[in-house]
This record gives C-alpha cells, structure tokens and sequence, in this order.
C-alpha cells in the first residue's frame, strides 16, 4: 500500500489533517487508537467561543471541516460578547456529541484518498533524519513520505479522581503508552500537562425550575456552506455555585490531588478547576455554571464550570450544594487528567520538526487546550505536509493575516509553559481579524492552494460583489431636504450645509447602516445579511487604518530573511540569553526574532546591523 502521509490520531486536529490532504490529493493512513473515538468531544459538547469561534470560522474560510460539521449538527447556536465591540463577538454552537462524531467519522470513511486503521503506533521510523513510515504496536510497518502527530490526550494519559487514578484516556478509551519512548528516542523534548472535565450527570433529576434558561440565535452558522437551519432546538440553563460549594471545596483540598501532589502535569490557568477557582479567588461569593445538553439522543448534562478532580463522594457532595442539583444523579464522575506533550519550540512555523524531515506536530501535543485550536493547526499541518511533498513553498499564516497565525506563531516563537488557550487579547491586530471577514482574508489562499472547490469559491465571489455594490450605493449623495433634516434632528445630528454622502453619514457617531437603510431603503433584502460588515469596516475605519499602518512598519522586519544555519553565539554584541534563544528557535525574519522571549530590542538592532553588513 502506498502512503504518502500517515496521520497519527483522529481527533480534531488528525480529522483536519487527513482531509486536507486528501482534498489536495495525497493518500493518507489515519490510525486511532479506537474508531469510536473520531472527533469525540472528550469535554465540552461545543464548537466555537470567545476566539474559539474566530478559529472556526477561519478553518472554514481556508476549506477545512469542522465549521460545517458543527453547523450540521448544532442543538444550538448564539453569539456571544454582544454588547462589546465587533472584535470579540464570537459564535459558539452546543453541537449533538454524537452525531458530530459519527458525521466526520462517515466523512473520513467515504473518503477514497483515506484509509483508516484502528491501531496504536508505537514507533515513529526515520532514515537520515528523513520520517519513512510508522509501526505499530502489532507489527505492522507502513511506509510514507511524512507523517503527522495529533495524538491529543492520549499518550501516557492518566485519569485522576481523588486518591484513584489510572492509565487511561478521556471517556474511558485506552491510553497510547508506547509513543512517548520514540519520540524521547527521535530527540524530541516531552512534557506533561493536565486539564480536566465536570461530571456529567442525569437532566430528569435536575430542578430546572431554579434555573435560568438560555436560548440561541436564528440564522447564525460558521460556515456559508452548511444546508441545517434548525439549529436552536435545544436550552442552556444558568446557575452558580454559593458558599456552601466553597466551604465543601475548601473543607476537603487535602484531598484534592492538584493540592496533594497526586497530579504533577501543569494544568491551564484559563479553564481551571473549581477547587483552583475557590483557592485563587477566595472573595469571589459565587462562579457561574452552564447546563449544557450533551446531546439530543441523551439525558447526560455537561455542568460546565464544576471541572475537578475531588473524590466521589466529595463531588456529590458539592454538586448536590449547587441550586437546582439538590437532588442530581452523577453519570459519569468529573476527572483530571495528565498526558505527555512536546516542546512546541522544536517545531518551525510550518508545525514541521526543526531536526526530522517531514514530521509534523498538530493540536494538543504541541501544548494547546481546545478543539478548535487543534483542528486550525492539523488543517495548516496537513497542509503544508501537502506542499512538502510537492516540493512547494509551505504556508505560513501571518499575525496580522489569522487567529490561526497568532496561534502557531506564539507556540513556536513565545512557547507555552501550560496548556494554551486562544483568547482575543493575544492577537494584537484583533479588529482586522474579525469572524465576519474571514472569508475575505483567507478564502483566497485556500483557493490557491486546493482546498476551496468550485462551490465555495462562487458563493465567496458572490459575497464580495455584493460588498461592492452596498460600498458603491453608499456613495450616494443625499439633499439636504426635509426627509434628511427630520432624520438627522431625530439622531441627535448637525445638518450640513450641502448635500452629504450616505458614506460619510454612517460615519456620524449616533447614525449605523440599519437606520440609513430604514430611513431611506437603499439596500436589497439579499445584501441586508451583510450590512454588518460594512458598517464595521466604517464605524472603526480610523481604528483599522491605524492597525494597517503598524502592520506596514512591522513589514520592514519581514523582509530581513534569517538562515537556519545562522550561528547566533559568533554575531557580536548579543546578549547570552538572545544568543541561546535564538539558537533554539532559530526565526525565520526579524520579526520573528522581535517576539521571542528574552530578545530585547537592543539585540534586533544588533542584528539589523549584522544582516545589512551581510548585504
């Protein structure tokens, strides 16, 4: 059998991978450990979130899966961070667990470039620094151009509950115990971190009564291409722990294993667990609580917020504390548990391993926490896995192009001492990199590279030619007559002296596209979904401009290429520590050198100096 790529894992990122680059044409071994376990949703049943959201909507833009796939089988969908600027609203979808998963899982099985294997590989096999092919732990050998790491959670993963613990994965699946020996083998550098899920407990003996419900919102989706529009059919309920969950908490923490000792991974410092939220923030008289419906086919509710490791009768103990849970059956008990990962430093921006050739690295074994963090970087994996072998330039996202690129760039550049997380305050060009224009920043590059067909590309030139038309429309010149004293008189506006633009009216601080539209019905009802779009792109045009013009500045720095085999330690006038960082992570530009820690801005000038001698 001949493989040009095996992908190692099925979860989110290893879904990513594989269709990618089957779309791009190449033949591809996707091994899990368990076939059940194809895109599970170990945690949370849900797609999306704050920053989350705007990684969806990118993998979606570049032709990747998993927007569609939530959209089709979402119980509920909402926006979320409403009340605050364009930047941070963010979709989030209650997905069916199930169905999601057995949607990809038949995606993946009707894929005739994909063969899957349920099998555990334990050997990673390398000629002349060259990947070759995988074993597994059967015996069988199979040989490929590159391979592609996406075991998640799974390597030496141990759950903890309490004083119990055990080597297994997430829901039960068997751990991947033989990897981690390769890898250390291969020099690569291992590490261990922790996270963790609630319990999950039965929706007939809740008290919804003390709750308080919470709805979706029609007409929302992540991707242009899905078909379901029944997407709320499904409730979230609202509730919060009070001080007698904190005093039950505090009461037992020498039986917790993350105070105990028992856990020694390091654990995510934005999603931790309640004992660690009562312990950090001890003022706090309450934490809030979601109900999340695991799916349509179940009883089971996700408690979203109550994540720990305590004993079993510790959690029903607090579980029963929390309004509207007196009387709740636990189902399935919250744990934490730990699993080897890697040093993301050891990896190029590409996600490739800086020392073995065609070994890439995607999703949480390069140290990130999330679903859709995992499957932004096994699409980009998979990508440029792709383009390797067709001896093609690889893709590499930029800061000011993609959350995507932030991501990879922090892991890579900066690295993560805990599981990671993307928020919006890490990207600094935020505005730019909304979820409603993701289509326009990386549609075009997914074009180019084979991964946008035919039908998405028209849907997307369809949206940019009716952007134009509504930008062109608002170059209109409106009198100044009695209709448009009334209009500006009732927004509280001076009325100018000429005839105005409508373009330069939405500019006005109390006057948006929607009640221009009211007023004088200058758009069609198929462009109205896009109205949004262009009233941000001109209530925070100053903003922009002013994000695009720091971008021009850091571009300067773009076009100073460095050389992998630059030797850092012989350029004089370099600090140590800039020294033996930039050895280690070995930038690819200056600007890159610019982000990484412990390279103070005296040492970029060192090495302008050194690179302009050079030329």
């Amino acid at each position: 059998m001949e493989i040009d790529c095996i992908v190692i894992g099925a979860g989110h990122a290893g879904c990513e991978a594989a269709l990618a680059l089957s779309k791009l044409g190449k033949s591809v071994l996707l091994t899990c450990l368990n076939l059940d376990s194809i895109a599970f949703l170990a945690c949370n049943p849900s797609i999306g979130g704050t920053a989350k959201g705007h990684l969806v909507c990118e993998i979606d833009a570049l032709g990747g899966a998993m927007g569609i796939n939530a959209d089709e089988t979402a119980v509920q969908i909402r926006m979320l961070n409403e009340g605050k600027g364009p930047a941070v609203h963010s979709l989030r979808a209650q997905v069916d667990k199930i169905k999601y998963h057995s949607r990809m899982k038949y995606i993946l099985e009707m894929d005739k470039n994909i063969f899957i294997k349920q099998a555990e590989v334990g050997e990673i096999l390398v000629e002349n620094a060259q990947v070759c092919g995988v074993k597994t732990t059967l015996g069988e050998t199979f040989m490929c151009k590159s391979v592609i790491v996406c075991t998640g959670v799974y390597l030496k993963s141990r759950i903890i509950i309490g004083e119990f613990s055990q080597n297994i994965g997430p829901n039960g699946f068997a751990s991947a115990n033989n990897l981690t020996k390769s890898l250390l083998d291969l020099g690569i550098k291992i590490r261990r971190f922790k996270t963790g899920t609630p319990a999950r407990i039965n929706g007939r003996t809740i008290n919804f009564s003390k709750l308080v419900k919470q709805g979706g919102n029609d007409g929302l989706s992540f991707s242009p291409m899905s078909n379901n529009s029944n997407k709320n059919t499904m409730f979230c309920f609202e509730t919060y722990t009070n001080q007698k969950t904190h005093e039950i908490i505090r009461k037992n923490l020498n039986r917790a294993p993350m105070f105990s000792g028992e856990i020694k991974g390091v654990g995510p410092r934005y999603c931790p667990s309640i004992e660690d939220k009562i312990v950090r923030f001890p003022e706090r008289e309450r934490h809030q609580i979601f109900l999340e419906p695991e799916a349509m086919g179940t009883n089971e509710i996700y408690v979203q917020g109550v994540s720990t490791s305590l004993p079993v009768d510790v959690q029903k103990e607090l579980y029963a504390s929390i309004s509207g849970l007196e009387e709740a059956q636990i189902m399935r008990n919250a744990y934490a548990i730990e699993y080897d990962c890697i040093d993301s430093q050891q990896l190029t921006l590409t996600l490739e391993s800086k020392n073995i050739s065609g070994l890439f690295f995607a999703g949480q074994i390069n140290g990130t926490s999330g679903y859709e963090e995992a499957a932004a970087q096994g699409l980009i994996a998979g990508i440029n896995a792709s383009l390797k072998i067709d001896k093609k330039e690889p893709l590499i996202l930029k800061r000011n192009q993609a959350y995507i690129g932030v991501l990879i760039d922090d892991l890579i550049t900066k690295g993560t001492n805990e599981p990671y997380r993307m928020m919006t305050s890490r990207a600094e060009y935020r505005l730019l990199l909304r979820q409603d224009n993701a289509d326009q920043r990386l549609t075009e590059i997914g074009r180019k590279i084979g991964l946008v067909d035919d039908e998405r590309w028209e849907k997307y030139l369809l949206k940019i030619g009716v952007l134009n038309k509504i930008r062109n429309k608002l170059e209109i010149l409106l009198k100044v007559d009695k209709k448009l004293k009334n209009f500006l008189e009732s927004n509280n506006e001076n009325i100018p002296s000429n005839s105005i633009k409508a373009l330069d009216l939405l500019k006005r601080n109390n006057i948006d596209i929607y009640k221009i539209q009211d007023e004088y019905k200058l758009f069609e009802d198929n462009e109205t979904q896009y109205l949004n779009i262009i009233n941000t792109e001109i209530k925070y045009d100053g903003y922009i401009k002013q994000q695009n013009d720091e971008i021009k500045k850091m571009k300067e720095y773009d076009n100073f290429p460095l050389s992998e085999k630059l030797d850092y330690s012989e350029i004089k006038g370099l600090r140590i520590e800039a020294q033996q960082k930039l050895n280690k992570i070995k930038p690819i530009n200056i600007a890159q050198a610019s982000r990484i820690s412990g390279v103070s801005p005296a040492d970029i000038t060192v090495l302008m100096i050194y690179l302009k001698g050079k030329k």
